[in-house]
């Protein structure tokens, strides 16, 4: 026989909670909802304060491309212009050292040495070219061993780059030019060796990116890679030396270099992570054969993004921390009252503070209370409307700070200087062809942009003389080479268009002490009003005439004569003569009173001499600085 045990089983035992005080239950109640509100706008706020600044930076970066790689092939195309007003039998050695060349030649196809790569088997069938190529290590010696040894880099060994397969870079990446001669069998062609060439990326940075630094390194930088090597950057090594031969890195080779396409993200650089944006640089024939890159340091934008979000925060902390404060004086305070103020509360908690909790009771206590409360209420009431209105006006002052930010970061970007480039970018047909009527216009939008840029220039300095301000740096000067061919070759177009014959008589290799920028604002002037108020199909005359100690220079052009109660004028500020042919023409009447201040600041003097058939301006300065 067997026998069951029976054992009556424990109900569970039901887990009782410890009713808690009102005040208690309100006062975390509220700490609970501050807590996770301010939880949520802290991680809204640093993610939206982060990413707003990086993205903003990105599509600043990207802009920052475009204009270098317009700036990169202007080189090319200033390369060109420079070029077409030479000839073969000029002394291309002084040629070469004046424009800024590495290598100038004139050959035939029997004696060229190039590799073939397309510049000069266009310019041989009769074509202007002009690019980017690679000069092979035998073409630089057949150039020159000097030009050679300038253009060897020493490779680098570069965190994240690709795996390395030389020590040393003996090929070199080049701006060059070519144009057929006259004769139809040789061509003329010159170039630039872009390898360590700091002045052009210098030059990119300087009107791209503002020329500032973070912890001695540049905030902007610029790079061109020779396939993954660098050639000429202004990024910093940890030595603060510019990281020539360092490579770029196998993620952004693999998408530039071997795809093809732009990469715009975060890189690392060298030694730092930046704000980046490559592209191919091609070659004539449209082959990849290195990078252009631009960038941004990124440990700036993160600062920025963690200072903004630390005063975020801190005003984040003390508001919480404030509405707590209120929060338990509330609790306190809504505690006492017994249930029967319950609905009253509630509806204070949805904003209605204008209700009231009566006070006709038969407890003196609860009426006390009661009149307590409601004294209370009518303080809130008063304060919740001061805080509106202090917000209302808060938020006005706030939009129209917005708009003033706004406004400024708009009105100081470079307007007038990037409208000219960008103007005469797409009169010129850099961007594409342009038919009659839109060059008409353009043609019609560069003479204002070209007058506005003078008017500037013009009140510039005519402020530098009425403050006193204009300083005088004197150091031995050509003046036909250095300053009247200079501004001969400046107003070219104008000269072509008004059919004018000029002569320059001004003898070769005349010096003299002066300021070299402020005598070729004379000479601009002078020049400038020749063409203005000369016949078309006319002459301009320019000759030089030397005594012991002084230099005379002439500027004659055909045109109606200056009467003798004009010449006076002439050299007034604000004055223009009142005939037929000036006011058909623009101008300030500040050229020639500058002109005038800065012949007088070298201390020499000008004069108009009318002709029957012209007008001459003379001026005379001294050949020596007596002050030296």
């Amino acid at each position: 026989m067997s026998f069951i045990m029976y054992m009556p089983q424990k109900k569970p035992q039901e887990i009782i909670m410890k009713p808690r005080t009102l005040k208690k239950t309100l006062l975390w109640s509220f700490l609970l909802v501050i807590f996770s509100f301010s939880i949520c706008i802290a991680i809204l706020g640093y993610g939206v304060i982060k990413n707003d600044i990086i993205k903003r930076s990105q599509r600043q970066v990207q802009e920052s491309l475009k204009a270098a790689r317009m700036v990169l092939y202007d080189e090319v195309n200033l390369m060109g212009k420079m070029l077409d007003i030479v000839s073969a039998s000029d002394n291309l050695n002084e040629i070469k050292n004046k424009l800024g060349f590495d290598y100038i030649f004139v050959v035939d196809q029997a004696s060229r040495f190039d590799s073939g790569d397309g510049i000069l088997d266009a310019a041989f069938k009769r074509q202007k070219a002009g690019g980017i190529r690679i000069i092979s290590k035998e073409e630089l010696i057949k150039m020159g061993a000097p030009l050679y040894e300038k253009s060897k880099i020493d490779v680098i060994f570069t965190l994240k780059a690709g795996p390395q397969t030389i020590n040393t870079l003996e090929n070199a990446m080049a701006i060059e030019y070519a144009r057929p001669l006259s004769d139809g069998r040789r061509v003329i062609y010159a170039g630039k060796i872009i390898n360590r060439d700091f002045e052009l990326v210098d030059k990119i940075r300087n009107l791209v990116f503002e020329n500032k630094l973070y912890k001695d390194k540049p905030l902007g930088t610029v790079t061109i890679f020779y396939d993954d090597i660098r050639i000429t950057t202004n990024v910093l090594n940890n030595k603060g030396q510019r990281a020539v031969g360092t490579r770029v890195s196998k993620i952004v080779y693999d998408r530039v270099m071997n795809g093809g396409s732009s990469w715009v993200d975060r890189a690392f650089v060298v030694n730092n992570w930046y704000l980046t944006a490559y592209e191919p640089i091609k070659d004539i024939n449209g082959r990849t054969i290195g990078i252009l890159y631009v960038g941004l340091l990124e440990a700036p934008f993160h600062v920025l993004a963690r200072n903004i979000l630390l005063v975020f925060l801190l005003i984040l902390i003390s508001t919480v921390a404030l509405v707590s404060m209120f929060s338990i004086f509330l609790a306190s305070v809504i505690s006492r009252p017994v249930t029967g103020i319950v609905n009253v509360i509630e509806r204070f908690t949805a904003g209605n503070f204008d209700s009231h909790v009566t006070s006709d009771t038969s407890v003196t206590e609860l009426n006390k209370l009661a009149e307590s409360f409601n004294d209370m209420a009518d303080k809130l009431n008063e304060s919740y409307k001061e805080l509106r209105l202090s917000n209302d006006k808060m938020l006005t002052l706030n939009k129209r700070y917005l708009d003033l930010i706004s406004f400024v970061s708009h009105e100081l970007k470079g307007i007038l200087s990037s409208t000219i480039l960008n103007t005469y970018t797409v009169r010129d047909g850099l961007l594409g062809m342009v038919n009659f009527k839109q060059q008409k216009a353009l043609n019609s939008i560069t003479r204002n942009l070209d007058y506005l840029d003078s008017t500037v220039r013009s009140f510039l300095s005519l402020s530098r003389i009425e403050k006193g301000e204009m300083t005088v740096n004197k150091s031995e000067v050509l003046l036909k080479e250095e300053i009247f061919d200079v501004s001969l070759e400046t107003f070219q177009k104008q000269i072509n268009e008004a059919g004018i014959n000029i002569v320059d008589n001004i003898e070769n290799n005349l010096k003299a002490v002066l300021d070299r920028d402020l005598m070729l604002i004379v000479a601009n002037n002078l020049i400038s009003n020749a063409i203005k108020y000369g016949k078309n199909n006319g002459r301009i005359i320019l000759s030089s005439k030397v005594d012991a100690n002084s230099i005379s220079i002439e500027v004659y052009n055909d045109g109606y004569p200056i009467s003798a109660e004009d010449v006076d004028k002439l050299f007034r500020r604000f004055s223009r003569l009142d005939n037929a042919q000036t006011r058909s023409s623009k101008g300030t009447g500040l050229g020639l009173f500058i002109t005038r201040q800065i012949i007088e600041q070298h201390g020499g003097s000008i004069e108009v001499r009318p002709g029957s058939q012209g007008n001459s301006f003379i001026f005379e300065i001294q050949k020596e600085d007596n002050q030296c």
